[in-house]
């Protein structure tokens, strides 16, 4: 009985050491402790699926491209020209972060989407799938309220963390598969 106990304390040190080196190397290619996010709506199909797990970059490490300039150098990120952004509404941290396009630029009493003067510069934001943008709604969004840049997805492997928040999903998810 002790000598099992023994192996199954040497099992977990060895598994929480194997995490932790993963923890430590993601970071240091990534340059943020948020390794990914999963994807809660469907605002940017067909370029990520509710479900998907979106890996990330510190905004640090890059500089963001928008849609604007991503046309101008012919530069791609999920099937559409500029960097898809993670970032927190109008910068509160009570707000689940969202995940969207950077369309382009606006500086300081330019003029947004609806017509109104910029109460400060940020990046102007659009879903994929949506009509509009974000900022009929939402200010522009300031660099410091960008979390992470999107970088790669992996297909479903987000539904974990979207169930663990609403458990309903594991009933909406499984109608989905059938």
């Amino acid at each position: 009985m002790k000598k099992a106990l023994i192996e199954t304390g040497k099992s977990l040190a060895e598994a929480l050491i194997i995490v932790a080196i993963i923890i430590v190397v993601a970071y240091a290619a990534t340059g943020t402790w948020h390794i990914g996010f999963a994807v809660e709506s469907g605002s940017m199909l067909p370029n990520m699926n509710v479900g998907d797990l979106i890996f990330v970059q510190a905004p640090q490490r890059t500089d963001i491209i928008t849609c604007e300039e991503g046309k101008l150098a012919d530069y791609k990120s999920f099937n559409g020209y500029g960097d898809v952004i993670i970032y927190r509404p109008n910068g509160l941290s009570s707000r689940t972060p969202i995940i969207h396009r950077a369309m382009y630029w606006v500086e300081k009493e330019g003029q947004m989407p609806n017509g109104r003067p910029a109460p400060h510069e940020g990046y102007i934001t659009k879903g994929d799938h949506n009509a509009g943008y974000d900022q009929p709604n939402l200010q522009p969004v300031k660099p410091e309220w960008v979390v992470a840049i999107a970088k790669a997805r992996a297909p479903y492997l987000g539904y974990p963390s979207l169930i663990l928040k609403n458990p309903s999903i594991l009933k909406e998810w499984f109608l989905n598969l059938w």
